[in-house]
């Protein structure tokens, strides 16, 4: 067990001084907090939280351990992880690590043993902000403070381009516990920070699938003759990613069958005119309530994401097919004309409920009407 402190800062002075659960030395990123109760080692590993610090409002973390299955890319891509209790016995049968000794190997910094429930409060009240992580002998709270305002935000910031693949590669990998379905649809996937469930709910369809980097042209994807392309989930602000928008406007054009979430959803909607603005501290976390508005019905679905479609923004080709019952922000849209949808949460949700799969099943059924 290391005998390091640390220390958490945020920009506005506030300080929390506490224990190292991970590597020694400084970090900076915006700060969030994730209301999910399992899933640790899926919210590390998700490029969605580039450039974040995550808390974790659940008390005890660390419980079920590591296990290189269950991770959503290939390495840790949060900035930071702080909780309150960290568990020092894990308890799995499929553990194969430590969380702390997780973090270490990933030069990752970590923070335990503070009050999660004031930082949190505190981040609803005021908003995501810029903070920090000091872990040494003898953490300095001035320098913590200022390496926490060096972090100038997200808004502005395009991450796609940091957490993308930087070649196309073909996945056939499905889900554990379902057996692969027979399709003879072609599937392009553009990686604007990816996770591996997603890929394997796709190749559990049958779909052939591949996956390309966030910067391929339009004409590079049609070049590999899609029956349709989905655009995945990723970090930071859709706003800067005008290669991704000028590429699906493109694509749109060719009537291709077009499926985006988080990210994705986001950038198809500034393709076809829309907006997107900054959340006061976003939504994280897997127990969201959203409603369908054409059957009312309700799912509890998986949440990561800052950013957000600006309903009055939305041109009158596409309708809005979901809304959060939290806030109401717009978590669904669909082109009235043209076989293109988005969901703004996580259908494959890993972690958290299974509620909204049935997109999947809604892009395979656009990309069969139009082939």
């Amino acid at each position: 067990m290391s005998n390091l402190k640390a220390i958490l800062a945020l920009e506005d002075g506030t300080i929390f001084e506490g224990k190292s659960l991970g590597a020694s030395g400084k970090t900076n990123g915006e700060i969030v907090f994730n209301t999910s109760m399992t899933g640790y080692q899926e919210i590390l590993t998700d490029p969605s939280y580039a450039s974040q610090i995550v808390t974790l409002t659940y008390p005890h973390i660390g419980n079920t351990g590591i296990n290189l299955e269950d991770i959503e890319s290939e390495k840790i891509w949060c900035s930071g992880l702080i909780i309150r209790s960290n568990s020092l016995l894990p308890s799995s049968w499929r553990s194969e690590d430590s969380l702390t000794s997780y973090l270490k190997t990933n030069n990752v910094l970590g923070i335990s043993d503070i009050d999660t429930r004031k930082l949190t409060r505190l981040i609803r009240t005021k908003g995501a902000q810029s903070s920090s992580i000091l872990v040494s002998e003898n953490p300095n709270k001035e320098e913590a403070i200022e390496e926490a305002r060096k972090f100038k935000g997200l808004t502005g910031m395009d991450l796609a381009q940091k957490v993308t693949t930087t070649k196309t590669y073909i996945w056939k990998k499905g889900t554990w516990r379902e057996s692969k379905q027979k399709s003879k649809l072609k599937v392009i996937a553009i990686d604007f920070g990816i996770k591996h469930n997603i890929l394997r709910i796709l190749a559990n369809r049958g779909f052939d699938l591949t996956v390309v980097p966030a910067k391929t042209t339009s004409n590079e994807i049609l070049d590999l003759t899609p029956d349709g392309v989905f655009l995945s989930n990723g970090p930071g602000d859709p706003e800067p990613c005008d290669y991704a928008i000028k590429t699906i406007q493109e694509l749109s054009s060719k009537e291709i069958p077009l499926f985006g979430i988080c990210l994705g959803h986001q950038l198809l909607a500034l393709s076809f005119g829309g907006k997107t603005s900054k959340m006061k501290f976003g939504h994280h976390g897997a127990n969201h309530p959203v409603q369908d508005i054409e059957t009312m019905k309700v799912y509890v679905t998986s949440q990561n994401h800052g950013f957000t479609v600006e309903e009055d923004s939305l041109p009158k080709e596409l309708k809005i097919t979901h809304k959060s019952l939290f806030d109401g922000t717009v978590q669904g849209i669909e082109h009235k004309t043209l076989p293109a949808f988005s969901f703004q949460g996580h259908p494959e949700a890993s972690p958290g409920p299974h509620d909204l799969k049935e997109l999947f099943k809604k892009f395979e059924n656009n990309m069969k009407k139009n082939a």
